[in-house]
């Protein structure tokens, strides 16, 4: 028999009546979701019961689910309810469930796999600008690096050369699809306490000593040696941001 789940009681933040209503319910049903207020296997409350509960429609109601049908989290059968879906189903991807699961996890692991999907992608991207580098990209990478040892004490404007640095070397490998993966990722955790971590001048000047390595492999054309600056750099850079919490070995490869 499929589980039903517990009665669901109103948010506080329901007083105030959000602008777009959909929106605004699968936002919250999201957070639900991720949060286990409707486990795996279990079967979202009915229509009218939900239109009750955020004081809207069934038909806003019913566009909020489909929303969260299509980022895998549940799923419609006729005459079956809306059955909430396994994690292993649910677009990690999507900015409203990355966001709930990081919200929720306080081991870090979800971050860790994030550092550990950025690694890959920018240690191969940067194996191939080693290669088609052209030389106004390599002054490019080699102007920010220094302006970076100067900004040390400005840290905002430190964030904004090292987010250039790494596209650059993204633009550079030509590689479309994995640039846009890791900047979606990076938009998505960037305003995350967690993942930004401790910040300070001495952890600038020991982050831009990896980047420094990573333009000088690069400059040589060292597409091995690029590549591993690269994956050096993204794993010590998170192990310092990184509190000591759960298991960094989820690092390891």
């Amino acid at each position: 028999m499929t589980a039903t789940s517990p009665q669901p009681t109103a948010s506080p933040d329901w007083a105030r009546r959000p602008t777009n209503l959909a929106k605004a319910v699968t936002a919250e049903l999201v957070r639900r979701v991720v949060r286990g207020d409707h486990p795996p296997g279990s079967v979202l409350p009915p229509e009218p019961v939900l239109g009750e509960l955020f004081s809207v429609s069934r038909t806003v109601v019913r566009e909020a689910v489909k929303v969260l049908q299509e980022k895998g989290l549940v799923q419609v059968r006729q005459g079956a309810g809306t059955t909430v879906t396994p994690p292993v189903s649910w677009n990690m991807l999507d900015e409203l469930v990355l966001a709930a699961v990081i919200a929720e996890d306080e081991s870090l692991a979800i971050l860790d796999d994030v550092v550990v999907t950025r690694r890959l992608l920018e240690s191969d991207m940067a194996h191939v600008a080693a290669h088609t580098a052209d030389e106004e990209t390599v002054d490019r990478l080699g102007a920010l690096v220094d302006r970076m040892d100067r900004l040390v004490h400005d840290l905002d404007a430190y964030h904004e050369h090292d987010r250039a640095f790494h596209d650059t070397i993204m633009r550079a490998s030509g590689n479309r699809i994995a640039r846009g993966v890791v900047r979606s990722l990076e938009r998505q955790v960037v305003n995350s306490a967690d993942y930004m971590g401790v910040s300070g001048v001495e952890l600038c000047k020991a982050s831009n000593r990896g980047h420094r390595r990573v333009f000088e492999r690069i400059a040589a054309h060292d597409r091995e040696g690029a590549s591993e600056a690269m994956s050096t750099h993204i794993t010590q850079a998170w192990l310092v941001r990184r509190a000591a919490v759960g298991d960094p070995g989820r690092l390891e490869r």
